[in-house]
C-alpha cells in the first residue's frame, strides 16, 4: 500500500476503487494488455484497492518478452560478422538466446551499438558505406512506424548496407490466441492506449463482438488504469461488450491516418513465432516485397535458424495469464534480473522484473 500513499492522486484513486466496489455483484478476470499498464499496477499497488472479487491478470503486453528466441539467435549471429555494425535499443541487450545474449557478443569485440531511433542506424549506414549496418527492428504497433520511415528512409537513400532483422508483433491477434486458448478465464481487456493511438479500435470491434468480451484503451497513470477497470466492469456488469476509449486524450477511433499509411506501404501481416506461446497466424509484420531488399534474415540467409526455448521457465505461462512469476520455482532463485532465464525478467516492463522489484516476497500486496 505504501506505493498508492505515495501517489499525488491517492484521494482520486480511492474514489474510482470506491465506485468499482459498489459496481462489482461477482468475480471478473481483468487482463491488462501491456506491461506498462502491469508495471504501474504493481509499483502503485492498485490491484490492493480494489474488491477481491476483481482479479487482474498480466497478458503478453511486451514486445522484448515475445521477441522468440530464436530472432535472438538471429541477432547475437548478425552481430558477431566482423561486416556488421548491429544496431538495438538497450533493452534487448541482455535478453537471453539459446546461448548467451548481445551484450556477450559485444564483450566479444562484435560491433553491437545502442540507438535511440532507427534512424540513428540510417545514419551509420551512411557514415560506414563499408560496413553492413543492421538495424533490429522490434516491438507493437507503437514502434513500428518509425521503424517502417527508417527503410523508406534508407530506400530513398539507395542504401545498399542497411538493413532491419524485423520482428513486430501485433496486439489483436495476440488476444485472439488469449481467447481460444481451453485454459483462458478473461472476462474482459485493458488494451493499450500508445498502440491504439497509432492503430486506432477498428480491429478490437470484432473481438469484442465475436467473443462477447469488453475492451477498454487506457493509458498508463494509475488514474488511468483504475478509471478503465471501472469502464470495464460497468460493462461486464452490464451484460455489454464494446470497445470504449478511456484514454480520449491521445487515442483517436481511427487512429494515426499517416502512420497508418506508412505501414501499410512498408509492412505485410506474417505469422509470428511468440515466445513461450508459440506461432500465432497473422500477428507480425515482415517488409513487403518493394522493401524485401532491406530484410536481414533474406540478406543473410537466416531463414534456418530456429531454437527451442529453455523448459525450465515458464514464461509462456506467465505471458498468457496461466500464472503469476512468483510462481515459478526459478524466480528470485536462478532467474534474475542479474541473470534472466527468460526475457519477461529483463524487460523493465517484464511482468517477472515487475514482481521481482515490487512484489518479490509473497504476501506484500493481496492477490500476490
Amino acid at each position: 500500500m505504501k506505493y498508492v500513499t505515495e501517489y499525488r492522486g491517492a484521494a482520486e484513486a480511492g474514489q474510482w476503487a470506491e465506485l468499482i466496489r459498489r459496481k462489482t455483484t461477482r468475480p471478473w478476470n481483468i487482463m491488462e494488455v501491456c506491461g506498462g499498464q502491469t508495471n504501474a499496477i504493481l509499483r502503485f499497488s492498485l490491484d490492493a484497492l480494489l474488491p477481491e472479487s476483481i482479479r487482474l491478470i498480466h497478458g503478453p503486453g511486451c514486445p522484448v518478452c515475445v521477441t522468440p528466441i530464436e530472432m535472438i539467435d538471429r541477432a547475437i549471429a548478425l552481430a558477431g560478422r566482423p561486416e556488421v555494425i548491429f544496431c538495438s535499443f538497450g533493452d534487448m541487450l541482455r535478453v537471453p538466446g539459446s546461448l548467451k545474449d548481445l551484450l556477450a557478443v559485444k564483450s566479444e569485440g562484435g560491433d553491437v551499438r545502442i540507438v535511440y531511433s532507427p534512424m540513428d542506424a540510417v545514419a551509420l549506414a551512411r557514415q560506414h558505406p563499408d560496413r553492413q549496418v543492421v538495424f533490429f527492428a522490434i516491438g507493437f504497433e507503437t514502434t513500428a512506424p518509425a521503424n517502417a520511415m527508417a527503410v523508406v528512409q534508407a530506400a530513398r537513400l539507395g542504401l545498399t548496407n542497411f538493413s532491419a532483422l524485423v520482428s513486430h508483433v501485433l496486439v489483436p491477434p495476440a488476444l485472439r490466441a488469449v481467447l481460444d486458448s481451453p485454459d483462458c478465464v478473461v472476462h474482459g481487456f485493458l488494451a493499450a492506449g500508445h498502440v491504439c493511438a497509432i492503430m486506432g479500435i477498428e480491429e478490437y470491434r470484432p473481438i469484442a463482438r465475436e467473443y462477447g468480451v469488453p475492451i477498454v484503451v487506457t493509458g498508463f497513470e494509475p488514474l488511468d488504469i483504475l478509471q478503465g477497470v471501472a469502464m470495464c466492469v460497468a460493462q461486464l456488469e452490464e451484460g455489454r461488450a464494446e470497445v470504449e476509449i478511456q484514454y480520449a486524450r491521445c487515442v483517436r477511433p481511427e487512429g494515426n491516418p499517416a502512420a497508418l499509411a506508412r505501414l501499410r506501404e512498408v509492412f505485410e501481416p506474417v505469422e509470428r513465432k511468440w515466445r513461450g506461446i508459440g506461432p500465432i497466424p497473422e500477428s507480425g509484420w515482415n517488409l513487403r516485397e518493394p522493401y524485401r531488399a532491406f530484410d536481414a534474415v533474406r540478406r543473410f540467409g537466416l531463414e534456418g535458424m530456429t531454437a527451442e526455448e529453455p523448459a525450465e521457465c515458464i514464461a509462456g505461462a506467465v505471458l498468457q495469464g496461466h500464472k503469476r512469476p512468483h510462481e515459478c520455482p526459478m524466480f528470485g532463485v536462478r532467474c534474475t534480473p542479474e541473470s534472466p532465464l527468460g526475457a519477461p525478467m529483463v524487460s523493465a516492463e517484464g511482468a517477472c522484473a515487475a514482481y521481482y522489484r515490487y512484489r518479490r516476497r509473497a504476501g506484500d500486496a493481496p492477490g500476490t
